[in-house]
């Protein structure tokens, strides 16, 4: 114990540098630290207050600048305005004194409003809010609930037997409990709300951030925007979350840069070490093009970008023609990620491992990094980490560059509330690579050698150290060696060491064959070599580009050219590869270019070539692979390339442990590629932990005539070897249609089921989880884009915003999608597309991208607008796509079985349903299925739309799980409803009247309509006089008073108004009618729409009746205490508006619940002129959730406050700016 305490700590494995020869080149050169070198961090934010990161050891700014390019701090801030009496009424509705030291020569302020909590990351927002409600909520409603339990204990004791107005003092107490208990269930903090602050102080734009909320703008910090004066806030000792301000549109938008995910400060840390002038240009992988306009706005030498995704098609779309330009236009040295979802082959991502341009970084980890940062008991061999995404490319090019540490204890901002965090990822092992070419470029411009993307790359590959036992597709060319690229660049900086090189085969960028249609016979290809010259590389020297070329390969199975003379076009040789008497598994090589001239400075050029050898199983071993007492160490992998046979639809794996005292750590992995489709569109994964002598066993499926790979990976961390068998089995159950379509017209649908392997058990299931609806736009407005949208040669972008309606019926889940454009990111022809869901008050719901299953969003019932933004550079792209349509996919709260019968008949009569049976192999059985019933069919569901699911063949619960076709039922016109004879009757009297008559009632209810919207009563009083019994007319006058603007002051006119539309309705009839249990009368239907229809309004009158009455007494009440001669004649006034008050609510509890949304208004006034505060809020909060407006809400804030309880009406205030925005959010 004594010995390992005194072992010195092995520092230099927290933050690796020694592993690429960055600390080596420190110690030769340690002036070329960085400096001179202008670095670009494209992520997702970066904390300036991050240790080390804010001056250089010079003295000069380490962040040039600080840019949010995603929209994500945005805050619109058009509105204008000017303080009075030296103060502005935010947005929040807070009222913000101006301080006096302020300079605003216009006297003129933008003010915006954000939500805190719209910018704070996931985890310090939970955070937020787990101590928010610890400190500014629990301890006040514990001690407002236990006082309002104590004051009823107190009134049940004391009042045994209550009066009337005794009962609804006890429902005022009982509601003040159940209130306090509902408040705390339904608790939902908003999060902090900041008014924004806009102005020009004579010289430059400035902003403040009320993160005080309280108005207080002194105690508030005054920034310029960051490439100004490096200035940056923070919101708070609590939230320890800085942030910076860019200021754009001549001061009506502010854009809040804030730190977004831990990992950047990580990256950083690998950065900051001696590097000493940078430039942060941050924001998430969405709109790249804003990134890269920075990013070549500012000269950047370097990029890192620590993001990617699997993309569909390599090396094409918007985005990677952004990131060409900038890397073969403008000398940008780019460098990303390779991706983290290995183990597999061709598991690269998008751009680090598809982008020719783009210097990919998979991850390694050392023994160093294992004892320092994991802690391993003890020191493993070198390796790459399993996830470490791995080559080729889906057309043929390595993928994976080079690689470097993967890991690193690294600083984390500050919000996290720790200085350290270890981190690991190619999203570290990117900037670790970056941050060692930063030393290579600040050596070569201390020396003032040229350098080109081209020489740089060639120099970092050529150098790389091939770690022994790691294969090609994960560590690239090998590990980053900055001190042997600096040495290499220096002794190889002619112009032929500058220019780069494209090579094509056909479409692909290598030769990868895979398929078993590929390896069947020797192939032969032609392969385009073509130089790439730097952007203004003079005319002369591209005449005199003369290359005398060696090719060379070291594998006998491939055969190429000896030699290629080159000059400036594109040359073409013929490669064959003979794939015949290869062992199975996967084989590479590579053909290399050299210069003959200069042959020791390594290739020029490579042409990659990968062929895989599948295994082929069959009949004679069931179509199963069975390997036992297979030996793992730690971190090794076995890779199995499988020939899928003919029919066959899944494969089950089983893998069990032959050790007993091991607990083993396994990826099972599996991969199929299909043309122009991502990986992920065919993969597995399951990370196992594999108990002593136990076993696991999944499911997926597979493409039968298609070479899968099946990986099974010991976790890189593992410790001590372990031996496992595992056994791999094909299952074939075919049905005759990939997709299952039905029409509901058609009444029953068939399929056809076979067995294509073995017996098979079948029990065909169909689920139907979810209904979708189809969109079009509303509108569609194109505009260009601000001053960050605009490319080099001011290619100008443009926005189209789309708008789309739709209504949900009811509360649920909802997942929105753009079909033509989703599942496109990357290799998109689009800039971007981003939606974001909007509730009738234009509140933000809900947001999303091109990946629509991540995005799912539970809204209530009501109606919504969808507005989704697509960016072009070309305008005239999109008008074309002007009309697009949009779904809604709407998940069903319980899931929707169809019928399947084995025969048509049984299936027409309804009888005898499928249940299993066994398929030989090679045998086939049809199916037929029935319609849903109409009754099943979901509400808001109808023609256009359609309901979606699944469907399963097996009976097995592996094989329900992994083979699983897509089930489209589409919807036609639900049956029309027969008409009710009632209905039918009344017509026949109406043929019957007098056509005078029918003009004469048609003439009055016209005259009723136009009633409503004349000022003067005129026409009221001549129809009163013509027909005085006709109920309607003193209900549309009485609707015409209430809805009036200067309601009132006719209150009194409207007690009357209520008063005639009570006395025509016979309330005894009406009572005995709705006493009877049954009616037999053959127009029983008729007379009961009738009378419901006499009590409608009666309740409606009695409710606006008793709202005048409560609005009467209210005034009276505000006006109380006010001098007043006649006080005797109020108190007279108060005392009969009263009494009518108590009688009409009586009255209306006679007919309805209190709770009717009709009665809810009035019982709200009613208890608040009676200053039963608890029972109003009751009633209020109802009407809020009934009808969510702006004066609902604000009537609860109010009550509550008079309740005294102030800690509810806080934070229902700060929803109000949240619920109730003054427009849409900007994207």
């Amino acid at each position: 114990m004594a010995a390992a305490a005194e072992e010195p700590f092995p520092f230099h494995g927290l933050l690796p540098k020694k592993e690429t020869g960055a600390a080596a080149f420190l110690a030769r050169f340690p002036d070329f630290d960085g400096r001179g070198v202008l670095l670009a961090v494209l992520d997702t934010g970066v904390d300036p207050g991050a240790p080390g990161m804010q001056i250089t050891t010079d003295g000069k700014p380490k962040i040039v600048d600080i840019i949010d390019t995603t929209g994500s701090g945005d805050v619109t801030t058009c509105t204008i305005v000017e303080p009075k009496d030296g103060e502005i009424i935010g947005l929040s509705g807070r009222s913000l004194k101006i301080p006096a030291n302020w300079v605003n020569p216009s006297g003129k302020y933008h003010i915006g409003i954000k939500n805190g909590y719209d910018i704070y990351p996931k985890a310090l927002k939970e955070r937020i809010q787990k101590e928010r409600k610890e400190k500014l909520w629990d301890p006040l409603h514990r001690l407002a609930l236990a006082e309002a339990c104590r004051k009823q204990e107190e009134f049940d004791a004391a009042h045994s037997s209550p009066s009337q107005v005794n009962k609804l003092i006890k429902e005022e107490l009982q509601n003040q409990v159940e209130l306090l208990n509902s408040f705390e269930k339904k608790y939902s903090d908003p999060g902090p709300v900041y008014d924004c602050l806009v102005w020009n102080d004579g010289e430059t734009w400035r902003a403040c951030i009320d993160t005080t909320e309280s108005g207080d703008l002194t105690s508030c910090t005054v920034l310029r925007t960051y490439k100004e004066a490096q200035e940056y806030g923070s919101f708070g000792t609590s939230e320890m979350l800085n942030y910076s301000v860019n200021i754009y549109d001549d001061g009506n938008l502010l854009s809040i840069e804030h730190m977004e995910h831990t990992w950047l400060v990580s990256q950083l840390d690998t950065f900051q070490k001696n590097r000493k002038e940078m430039v942060w240009l941050l924001g998430l992988r969405f709109l790249q093009s804003r990134l890269m306009i920075e990013a070549i706005k500012y000269k950047c030498d370097l990029v890192n970008y620590s993001y990617g995704e699997a993309t569909h098609w390599p090396n094409s779309g918007r985005i990677c023609e952004v990131i060409n330009e900038a890397v073969w236009k403008h000398n940008v040295i780019y460098v990303s990620s390779a991706g983290n979802n290995g183990p597999c082959l061709s598991t690269v991502g998008c751009p680090g491992g598809t982008t020719s341009s783009v210097i990919g970084v998979g991850a390694y980890v050392s023994p160093d990094m294992m004892v320092a940062e994991y802690s391993l008991r003890e020191k493993l061999p070198a390796n790459q980490y399993t996830w470490s995404s791995r080559g080729p490319s889906t057309d043929g090019a390595l993928g994976v560059s080079i690689s470097a540490p993967g890991g690193a204890i690294a600083s984390v901002p500050n919000w996290t509330l720790r200085g350290t965090q270890l981190m690991n990822g190619t999203s570290m092992s990117s900037p670790n690579a970056c941050g060692g070419i930063a030393l290579v470029l600040s050596g070569l411009k201390a020396n003032d050698i040229h350098y080109t993307v081209h020489s740089v790359r060639r120099a970092l590959e050529n150098t790389a150290v091939k770690a022994e036992n790691i294969e090609v597709f994960a560590q690239g060319h090998g590990i980053i060696q900055v001190d042997k690229a600096y040495d290499y660049l220096i002794q190889n900086s002619s112009f032929t060491s500058n220019i780069g090189f494209t090579v094509t085969v056909g479409s692909n960028r290598g030769i990868y064959l895979r398929d078993p249609a590929q390896i069947a016979a020797p192939s032969d290809h032609g392969v385009g070599i073509e130089p790439v010259f730097p952007e203004n590389t003079e005319n002369t020297e591209r005449i005199s580009l003369q290359l005398h070329l060696a090719l060379t390969s070291n594998a006998p199975w491939v055969q190429c050219p000896t030699h290629l003379e080159l000059m400036n076009q594109c040359r073409h040789i013929n490669i064959r590869v003979d794939p015949r008497g290869l062992r199975e598994g996967v084989h590479y090589t590579e053909v290399c270019g050299y210069d003959t001239a200069t042959p020791n400075a390594g290739p020029l050029f490579r042409v990659p070539i990968t062929v895989v050898i599948p295994t082929r199983v069959d009949e004679s071993s069931s179509y199963d692979l069975a390997y036992t007492d297979v030996h793992f160490k730690p971190g090794q992998i076995r890779r199995h390339f499988i020939d899928v046979p003919q029919g066959a639809t899944w494969a089950e794996v089983t893998v069990c442990s032959c050790s007993s005292d091991v607990t083993a750590k396994f990826v099972l992995h599996a991969v199929q590629l299909v043309k122009q489709k991502a990986y992920r569109s065919h993969e597995f994964y399951k990370f196992s932990s594999l108990p002593e002598k136990g076993s696991v066993t999944e499911a997926f499926p597979v493409l039968a005539g298609k070479t899968i790979e099946f990986c099974v990976a010991r976790w890189w961390a593992s410790l001590s070897d372990v031996s496992i068998n595992y056994t791999i089995s094909f299952h074939g159950i075919l049905c005759a249609t990939p997709q299952l379509n039905m029409h509901a017209s058609e009444g029953i649908v068939r399929f056809d089921v076979q067995s294509m392997l073995k017996y098979e058990d079948i029990a065909p299931c169909i689920n139907l989880k979810s209904w979708v609806q189809t969109l079009r736009p509303v509108s569609a407005k194109i505009k260009p884009l601000g001053s960050r949208d605009i490319l080099p040669n001011n290619r100008q972008l443009y926005e189209m915003i789309l708008t789309y309606n739709f209504h949900q019926p009811k509360s649920g889940e909802v997942t929105p999608s753009c079909p033509l454009l989703c599942e496109l990111l990357y290799e998109s022809e689009f800039d971007s597309q981003l939606w974001i869901i909007f509730d009738q008050n234009k509140r933000q719901m809900g947001s999303g991208d091109a990946y629509p299953h991540q995005y799912s969003v539970k809204l209530e019932k009501g109606d919504y607008t969808i507005r989704l933004q697509i960016r072009h550079e070309q305008n005239s792209e999109l008008d074309r796509i002007k009309d697009l349509p949009f779904i809604v996919s709407h998940r069903l709260s319980s899931t929707l079985s169809l019928d399947i019968y084995e025969n048509h008949s049984l299936a027409l009569l309804g009888k005898k349903k499928s249940n299993s049976l066994t398929l030989p192999p090679k045998h086939s059985q049809p199916f037929f299925v029935t319609s849903l019933p109409d009754d099943k069919i979901p509400k808001g569901a109808g023609p256009g739309c359609y309901l979606a699911g699944a469907l399963t063949l097996s009976k097995t619960e592996l094989g329900k799980k992994a083979d699983v076709l897509t089930v489209h039922y589409h919807l036609i016109p639900s049956p029309s409803k027969s008409k009710n004879g009632g209905k039918e009757k009344e017509r026949e009297q109406e043929k019957e009247k007098d056509v005078k008559e029918e003009f004469a009632e048609a003439l009055r209810d016209l005259k009723i309509q136009w009633m409503t919207k004349l000022d003067t009563p005129d026409m009221y009083n001549e129809l009163k006089e013509a027909f005085p019994n006709h109920l309607p007319l003193y209900v549309a006058r009485l609707h015409q008073l209430d809805s009036e603007k200067e309601r009132m002051k006719r209150l009194d006119e409207i007690v009357e108004a209520a008063n005639t539309v009570i006395s025509h309705i016979d309330q005894t009839a009406l009572a005995v009618y709705f006493a009877m249990k049954t009616d037999p009368r053959p127009d029983a239907t008729t007379i009961k729409n009738e009378m419901e229809k006499q009590k409608s309004t009666l309740v409606d009158a009695l409710c606006r009746k008793g709202s005048a009455l409560a609005d009467q007494l209210l005034h009276l009440q505000a006006q109380d205490g006010a001098a007043s001669s006649d006080a005797e004649g109020k108190d007279e006034d108060h005392e009969s508006c009263s009494e009518a008050l108590t009688e009409t609510f009586w009255e209306t509890t006679k007919w309805t619940d209190l709770f009717d949304s009709k009665v809810l208004t009035f019982a709200y006034k009613h208890a608040l002129v009676n200053k039963m505060y608890g029972r109003g809020l009751k009633f209020a909060t109802k009407l809020a959730e009934e009808k969510p407006t702006k004066d609902n809400l604000k009537n609860c804030i109010q009550l509550m406050k008079l309740l005294g309880w102030t800690h509810c009406a806080t934070f229902t205030e700060n929803w109000l700016p949240v619920m109730y925005p003054p427009d849409y959010c900007v994207f």
